[in-house]
């Protein structure tokens, strides 16, 4: 998967902005094909 720039989430569709562990990330459970994510700090391992 891709990683945008910078993420756009639209709530006319059912997007919604999460944060996840220093991610955002678009989910939309009207349309689950519609997922970005954006690039944050990297995981430790």
């Amino acid at each position: 998967m891709k990683v945008k720039a910078s993420i756009k989430a639209d709530k006319s569709k059912g997007d919604k902005l999460v944060r996840r562990q220093g991610r955002m990330y678009v989910i939309n459970k009207r349309d689950p094909n519609r997922k970005q994510r954006q690039k944050g700090p990297a995981r430790k391992k």
